[in-house]
């Protein structure tokens, strides 16, 4: 807990048996009050994993939902618990826990209600081995979703993030897309309903049992980056309704 704050971190999770326990053993457990995985019918052991780990709450989904409808029953029982922060952690040990102290306290003093780790700022991405194919197709995906947005973030695609209990509430992310895009559609409703975002550099790991989606889905992801930037814009700027864009949540 931090300033009263109830911490939760919360673990989507498909075939993540050889890398969760890297990743549990470094969440800073002196802020961090609950643990949520959810796993999205994995083939591994990751559900076997989680409960030697012996964290309390644990989901299976009987079918594969997908990243984003992985996401949604995360925040949907992080909710539930009354987190008033959640950090979203990839348990591919991709990214570290080491830096949700940091995240954490930027929401816990109302400085801003979202942080994103950034593998952009500095040279984390390419330090830490991010193919440059991926790295060119990150930097022209975020020019061009800076300019459709209206906003100056080093990238809009990192998987490491944490809100304030109050975002979760406001944005209809269950009308969002249960694949990958949903990260995407998810920060462009951030943006729209203007919350604060802030950005911390994180260094970034690639290796072979860090998840990563193939190129067919790369492709997908990319056109769904460019159909979500459009509708925001028209949105935003043409006052045109899309159900992504509606009136928040909190505000009905």
């Amino acid at each position: 807990m931090i300033l009263d704050n109830k911490v939760i971190v919360v673990l989507p999770a498909y075939n993540a048996a050889k890398t969760l326990e890297n990743t549990y053993n470094e969440i800073p457990f002196d802020i961090v009050d609950e643990i949520i995985l959810v796993d999205d019918n994995s083939t591994d052991d990751t559900l076997k994993v989680a409960e030697k780990l012996k964290i309390k709450h644990i989901i299976k989904h009987n079918k594969n939902k997908g990243y984003g409808g992985n996401q949604k029953s995360c925040y949907n029982k992080a909710l539930e618990l009354d987190a008033d922060i959640v950090v979203m952690l990839h348990p591919d040990y991709q990214y570290t826990p080491k830096l949700i102290h940091s995240m954490c306290y930027l929401i816990a003093h109302n400085l801003y209600d979202v942080v994103l780790g950034s593998r952009i700022l500095g040279n984390g991405a390419l330090l830490g081995g991010m193919p440059i194919y991926k790295y060119i197709c990150n930097r022209i995906l975020t020019l061009f979703q800076n300019i459709m947005i209206g906003q100056k973030l080093s990238e809009y695609h990192t998987g490491y993030r944490a809100f304030s209990s109050k975002v979760l509430k406001s944005i209809d992310y269950s009308k969002n897309s249960d694949n990958f895009v949903f990260d995407n559609q998810m920060l462009s409703q951030i943006v729209f309903y203007n919350y604060e975002i802030a950005e911390i550099t994180c260094p970034t790991k690639y290796f072979e049992e860090a998840s990563s989606i193939n190129l067919k889905s790369s492709v997908i992801y990319g056109l769904g980056v460019v159909k979500t930037s459009c509708m925001f814009f028209l949105a935003k700027r043409m006052k045109m309704n899309f159900t992504i864009f509606q009136k928040r949540l909190d505000q009905n």
